[in-house]
């Protein structure tokens, strides 16, 4: 058996990657393991955006924000039902010290979004890579962990945890080489949700389930079992993050600016079924519910937004989106009916000029009325994670049933409860996942660290 060092993270995404680099820079020895082959899990899937409220960087562009609004803004999305308010208020309240400490301490090379406010914001407080690629921002975490000589292990995934007298001590480790138990003085999961565990998922998010998923592997929800061996208590397990627009056969995503610009999502009937202001997360379950499949529609000035984006032009280039100069060669790429297609744009851009209310309730229309040349795009809707998990207090500590910290243990990211309400897709904000990662991560790094220090 190993000798014990301080902080063992469990997990090599965002999460585990700065609560790691917290511990170190705070004078712990640090160790991290990860099950896949490679580090990065769904935050290198993402966009890399971390939402920060009051930021210096915001100040610098003359937005005014604060924590206060951002909770506002939280909760005016999940309709006020949340199982940790407090969670929600924390989060708020180190967003900006957090991106802060990304690009002053980590070197992450990020910068504000100002051309819009992206799902669930008031004010542009997105902060993310210029590539939009959440692997650039791993990348970076990764530079930030190498040049700390901090040991990372890839393909080394946690069987089990090591427990003695109701506390955590390490952590019973499989690799290729074998089993090995490795024991630490305070342990933090920084593992993903359990979007991949369809029994999970039906048992807590029942509505998305049947939903392909299209997040990282390994999210099979082991710090929830593992949770539950400890009577650690859970919370918000019935939210998640859904994405309306996954684009196939493809498998990446439509750029939701697509749609929030002034797109629309029709049915293989060539009419649109619902209110696509919900947002890429919300409206993943009401596609879902529609049919096999859905298409995207949008005009070239939606199109020159999105062509910023990175992402967006490779599936481009790889014939995800087709361009026609009218609506019956547009609805032929499909074999949609185009009678039903040119009603259903007739419709859609009489409301976006403000000669009829929507049919289903829309009062943004971005860049619409919508007018050739027009884009299209097949997507089926996806299931990316979970926003649910173990409660942890204001520094990341797992709480037990009785609201008492569990020795030693400590959790960020998908292994914790989330910010995105009690249940559902609706209370999802763009970047909820990632602030609760990093922000968590970190917390949790610093804290471990200083109990330690402290002789606990």
């Amino acid at each position: 058996m190993s000798e014990a060092i301080d902080v063992l993270v469990i997990g090599a995404g965002a999460c585990g990657l700065a609560a790691a680099i917290a511990a170190h820079d705070e004078g712990a020895s640090v160790a991290i393991v990860e099950k896949q082959d490679r580090p990065g899990g769904n935050s290198s899937l993402s966009t890399g955006s971390v939402p920060a409220a009051n930021s210096r960087f915001q100040r610098e562009a003359g937005l005014v924000d604060s924590p206060e609004a951002m909770v506002r803004d939280l909760m005016q999305i999940a309709e006020g039902d949340t199982e940790d308010l407090a969670l929600v208020q924390r989060m708020a309240e180190v967003s900006a010290e957090t991106v802060e400490w990304l690009i002053d301490t980590v070197k992450a090379r990020m910068v504000l979004i100002t051309a819009y406010k992206h799902i669930g914001h008031s004010v542009q407080r997105l902060h993310a890579p210029v590539s939009r690629r959440g692997q650039d921002l791993v990348d970076d975490f990764l530079a930030a962990v190498a040049a700390r000589d901090i040991p990372l292990a890839v393909g080394n995934g946690v069987e089990d945890l090591l427990i003695e007298n109701g506390a955590v001590v390490g952590a019973r480790i499989r690799s290729s080489e074998g089993v090995e138990d490795m024991r630490a003085h305070k342990v933090i999961l920084a593992v993903n949700g359990f979007a991949a565990d369809p029994a999970l998922v039906k048992e807590f998010c029942p509505e998305i389930a049947g939903a392909q998923y299209f997040g990282a592997r390994g999210s099979h929800g082991d710090a929830i079992k593992w949770g539950r061996q400890l009577n650690a208590a859970l919370a918000n397990m019935g939210a998640y993050q859904g994405y309306a627009a996954v684009a196939y056969p493809h498998g990446s995503l439509l750029s939701w600016t697509t749609i929030e610009k002034g797109g629309i999502l029709l049915g293989q009937n060539g009419q649109r079924f619902g209110n696509e202001a919900l947002g890429y997360s919300g409206y993943a379950r009401v596609v879902l519910e529609q049919g096999e499949f859905a298409y995207a529609i949008f005009d070239q000035s939606i199109f020159d937004v999105a062509s910023q984006e990175e992402e967006f032009m490779e599936l481009v280039s790889f014939g995800g989106v087709k361009k026609a100069d009218d609506l019956a060669t547009l609805a032929g790429f499909f074999e949609l009916d185009p009678q039903a297609v040119a009603t259903t744009l007739t419709q859609y851009n009489a409301s976006a000029h403000g000669q009829a209310a929507d049919a289903f309730g829309r009062t943004v229309f971005g860049l619409a009325p919508l007018q050739a040349p027009y884009y299209i795009c097949r997507v089926v809707p996806g299931l990316f994670h979970t926003q649910g998990g173990l409660k942890v207090d204001r520094d990341a500590r797992v709480l037990n049933l009785d609201g008492q910290p569990v020795p030693n243990l400590f959790a960020g990211g998908g292994a914790a409860a989330g910010i995105s309400g009690r249940k559902g897709a609706l209370g999802y904000a763009s970047g909820n996942g990632l602030l609760t990662a990093i922000a968590l991560g970190r917390l949790a790094g610093r804290a471990a660290a200083k109990e330690i220090t402290n002789g606990n």
